[in-house]
């Protein structure tokens, strides 16, 4: 499960971080700066943003889960590890505009944190 939460965290790392900031090297000045003033972005950015703001709101649940299933120790690996597979494909499907098959990736990976959820019942 170790492995499972780095691998997520690394996810985070490129998706909060490297994607915006390599799809904002022209506004590198802004990136530096204590970002006042809101900048033009592309709709690539701004599909990288939804995205991170998608994967924000279930990481933590997703997180929460790991360490719990450590601490009382149920094995939740194989959901966690299809969560996370789920979750970088993901990206690239919103960054490319796919809408319905990113639905039901989505979809896919909101069924496995309820599956987690349930085996730690």
């Amino acid at each position: 499960m170790t492995e499972i939460i780095i691998y997520t965290l690394a996810l985070a790392l490129v998706q909060i971080w490297l994607l915006p900031m390599s799809l904002n090297m022209k506004n590198f000045g802004w990136l530096l700066s204590s970002r006042d003033q809101p900048i033009e972005t592309t709709v690539l950015q701004q599909r990288v943003d939804r995205a991170t703001d998608n994967l924000q709101a279930s990481l933590t649940p997703f997180l929460a889960m790991c360490l719990l299933s450590m601490h009382v120790g149920v094995d939740i690996t194989t959901a966690a590890t299809y969560w996370l597979g789920l979750r970088i494909i993901y990206v690239p499907l919103y960054m490319s505009g796919t809408s319905f098959i990113r639905s039901l990736v989505w979809i896919g990976s909101l069924v496995c944190l309820v599956y987690m959820a349930m085996q730690l019942l």
